[in-house]
């Protein structure tokens, strides 16, 4: 196997590929082209968010053989045309699943004790108790819309609260003792925190917006640890002025280029972020949620797992 690394990742995917006998190629640096011009000769392409991997892209890959992504989802690769290649696509969720969850929980918490609005003001010679009055969460009700390796790791965080979790997904069946599944209804009814934990999708692009945030009976606090592009910022920020939406924790915007790794085309910030960047009910990551010294290891470890059962057990390579 012949692979190409285009993302710096943990060293032990390289090393762990060095010891299956793999032949491994680093190049962080070429243009979209200058690697189109030689990815017909690796077997195997190994990256993060750098560029997307398009038809065009695959269709030069004439010997490829798999696809490793070190995050959780395959967004960035036309994965239809792939899977007629017969091209293996190996994503990572289980790698960062246990960040993301605690990464959830922590913005909830933050934002529910007004942890970033109480410490700028400490900071700024501000001693202002009563207007850091905080809420509890005990006694709520938190949804999940998206219940696969993140839903569930954010679930399983909050089992030591004395909240109830319902989650909602397209998939029956995967309720669990953490979350207990429910309709889009009950969600809409029951519903007092709503957390995103879905791919970007057809379906999923735009789901939260005027329409769908009006539909739930209780004001919202909104978590969006997921992909930004689910989310309608200008509609976010309606429901919150009309108070439809009592806070949000968002990892994640809309406003995010393809590769992740920035987030505005444009030199002028959206009116609508501007918003967001100034109220103190918001507290804004750079999508790092999935991001720790510890998912940098068992993201790439995972891609090596999936890898190494794929292609190498048959010839009694472990």
């Amino acid at each position: 196997m012949k692979v190409l690394h285009l993302d710096v990742n943990h060293p032990l995917i390289i090393e762990q590929f060095n010891a299956l006998g793999f032949q491994n190629d680093e190049d962080y640096t070429s243009s979209k082209e200058q690697i189109e011009n030689k990815i017909g000769e690796y077997d195997g392409l190994i990256i993060r968010s750098r560029f997307t991997i398009d038809e065009a892209f695959l269709d030069k890959a004439t010997n490829l053989k798999f696809i490793g992504r070190l995050g959780a989802g395959l967004e960035n690769i036309d994965t239809e045309h792939a899977k007629r290649l017969g091209i293996f696509l190996a994503a990572a969720p289980e790698g960062n699943r246990n960040a993301v969850g605690e990464h959830a929980l922590g913005m909830l918490l933050s934002l529910f004790n007004k942890l970033n609005k109480a410490d700028k003001e400490v900071r700024n010679g501000k001693w202002d108790r009563e207007g850091n009055r905080g809420i509890e969460l005990d006694g709520r009700t938190v949804g999940i819309i998206g219940y696969g390796n993140m839903g569930k790791a954010f679930a399983k965080k909050l089992k030591g609260f004395d909240v109830e979790v319902i989650c909602y997904d397209i998939v029956g069946g995967v309720g669990d003792d953490n979350a207990r599944q429910v309709g889009i209804m009950e969600l809409r009814q029951r519903a007092e925190i709503l957390s995103l934990h879905v791919p970007q999708t057809d379906a999923t692009k735009n789901m939260v917006n005027a329409e769908f945030l009006k539909d739930f009976k209780n004001p919202l606090w909104l978590i969006n640890t997921a992909r930004g592009k689910c989310v309608v910022t200008e509609d976010l920020v309606a429901a919150m002025k009309e108070g439809k939406v009592l806070g949000a924790g968002l990892d994640v915007l809309e406003y995010e280029k393809k590769s992740f790794e920035d987030m505005f085309s444009e030199s002028e910030l959206p009116e609508a972020f501007t918003y967001l960047v100034n109220a103190e009910n918001v507290l804004l990551t750079p999508h790092v949620a999935g991001w720790t010294v510890e998912s940098k290891i068992k993201l790439a470890q995972t891609v090596v797992d999936k890898i190494k059962e794929k292609f190498c057990q048959v010839s009694g390579v472990r």
